[in-house]
């Protein structure tokens, strides 16, 4: 029972981030200001958080889960799974920074508008985000069906 408890956990986690994902990328766009800002601050922490909660789940399958640790650790389809992860885990730093940034200025500036480059670089690197997210689910199928072993 705590496997699939643990795998439904883990679904609707990454189902989750792959939805906050594309809140941010909605909102990130010219002319994003005032309360679209706080609601961006608020999508991206739940971001941070929800990534986070999927660490903790899906090591806690692979220890603790049906299929044992060994399944998992010595594939390298796992580990290439955990290496995209860690890589949208990187590229997510600079979108952060910015959106924080921007929250700063618009408590200190009601009118604040971010710059129309820094939206830009954001959306860039948010759409690189997607693209090495679509990697994981690809390579949690392979994996499920026994590549890498």
């Amino acid at each position: 029972m705590l496997d699939l408890v643990l795998a439904i956990l883990h679904h609707l986690l990454v189902f989750s981030l792959a939805g906050l994902l594309a809140a941010e990328l909605a909102l990130v766009r010219p002319g994003v200001g005032g309360a679209a800002l706080k609601t961006l601050g608020g999508l991206d922490a739940g971001y941070g958080a929800t990534a986070g909660l999927i660490l903790v789940v899906g090591f806690a399958r692979v220890f603790f889960g049906g299929k044992g640790a060994a399944f998992y650790l010595g594939n390298p389809v796992f580990w290439a799974k955990i290496g995209a992860f860690a890589v949208v885990g990187l590229l997510s730093i600079a979108p952060t920074v910015l959106i924080l940034r921007w929250r700063k200025r618009a408590k200190a500036e009601a009118d604040f508008t971010p710059p129309a480059g820094e939206v830009a670089a954001a959306r860039r690197v948010l759409l690189l985000e997607v693209l090495v997210f679509a990697l994981i689910p690809a390579l949690a199928a392979a994996m499920a069906r026994g590549y890498g072993l």
